[in-house]
């Protein structure tokens, strides 16, 4: 019997199709799937008896697994409670999106312990498992409805060329599916990058649609300031920080994300494109740091997202961050160490403002011998 094909531009509620598609899974179908890679096939995590006509379909032994698709990042540490900083950072930066993460799940509490038995040898045969958060809304609405991982394979016969298209998935597979989503030519039309975290590093496994320069920069440790305006006290954070981490590393400030390190400042309530304040680029000046060329910039969902650690100065700076963004309270605290606040300078003197800086680097002393670099 064909396959139930479901044209996804022309439903009249999308809804229906994430309740259809669920009903498939939880039923013990094989449902195929638009991406912004390639076509998936999926099965529910939970069925061995799908998962085996998945790995069947694929040629699939527990030599070369399979992956789960999960529901976001905070999900991954459920799957790898001993998640890596390295592997934590890639899973914020990268999803939703083209890459999934190979990780070590041998965590006694890892979900993938109560997976099925007949399950766990086709994803994670060697306590490393496969995690990846596809960046297609009608994926996440299924997921979110569903109990349980995916497991999620491309949808094509072995040594075939990936399904691009609903039309493909139906050629190469389409005898073995309950239902097929049509969204069209996927996104980039190609397979996701493939990276394994090992040791604090990270190698390709599979090259894909994310290049390995372009990991190389999103695996970067990322620190960031954050004031009021991003006018005085979080851009000279950034740039004695700056000064302090060339010195360790014994590279020029402009050479920091050659050495894996990035470093920035925002501001809660700043303007785009502003300057900073004419006392503290003097001030900069005399500690021999340029801040002539800075531009300040509001703090955004990215900046919180990518940053590793971020610096607030003051108390009402912290709640401000946490309060729009709870899951990065815990990578941000106050830049003094014994947290208080760092007082404005902004309409003082040239020596507030000195007396600001001598703070900012003394509080920076510290909290750069907490981070690992």
């Amino acid at each position: 019997m064909p396959p139930v094909v479901i044209d996804l531009k022309s439903a009249e509620d999308e809804r229906d199709v994430v309740h259809r598609a669920v009903q498939a899974l939880a039923e013990g179908g094989l449902v195929a799937l638009p991406t912004e890679t390639v076509y998936g096939v999926a099965a529910s995590a939970l069925d061995e008896e799908a998962v085996l006509r998945l790995a069947t379909l694929k040629g699939r032994n527990p030599a070369k697994p399979l992956a789960l698709a999960i529901k976001s990042a905070d999900e991954a540490r459920d799957y790898a409670p001993d998640l890596s900083p390295l592997a934590r950072r890639l899973a914020r930066r990268c999803w939703p999106g083209p890459v999934t993460l190979v990780v070590d799940d041998s965590h006694p509490e890892s979900l993938v312990r109560q997976l099925p038995a007949k399950v766990r040898p086709f994803v994670s045969p060697k306590q490393f498992v496969g995690l990846r958060v596809p960046g297609h809304a009608i994926v996440l609405d299924i997921l979110r409805m569903l109990a349980g991982p995916l497991v999620l394979s491309s949808a094509n016969q072995p040594k075939m060329p990936e399904s691009v298209t609903a039309e493909e998935v139906l050629q190469s597979v389409g005898g073995e599916l309950s239902l097929v989503v049509d969204d069209g030519r996927c996104r980039f039309g190609q397979p996701s990058s493939v990276v394994r975290i090992v040791d604090g590093r990270f190698e390709i496994l599979r090259e894909g649609v994310v290049p390995e320069r372009t990991l190389r920069r999103l695996s970067s440790l990322m620190i960031l300031f954050v004031c009021t305006g991003n006018t005085c006290r979080s851009p000279m954070a950034e740039m004695i920080c700056r000064r302090l981490l060339a010195e360790r590393l014994k590279c020029g400030m402009d050479h920091l994300e050659e050495h894996g390190v990035i470093v920035t400042s925002a501001g809660t309530v700043a303007m785009l494109g502003g300057r900073a304040a004419n006392e503290a680029i003097q001030c900069m000046d005399e500690i021999g740091v340029e801040l002539r060329d800075h531009e300040t910039q509001p703090l955004t969902e990215p900046l919180v997202r990518h940053a590793d650690m971020i610096y607030a100065m003051t108390r009402c700076h912290r709640e401000a961050i946490v309060s729009h963004w709870p899951s990065a309270a815990e990578r941000t605290q106050l830049l003094s160490p014994d947290n208080t606040d760092l007082p404005d300078p902004i309409g003082g003197s040239l020596e507030c403002y000195r007396q600001c800086a001598s703070q900012i680097e003394t509080a920076l002393q510290a909290r750069l011998n907490e981070l690992e670099i």
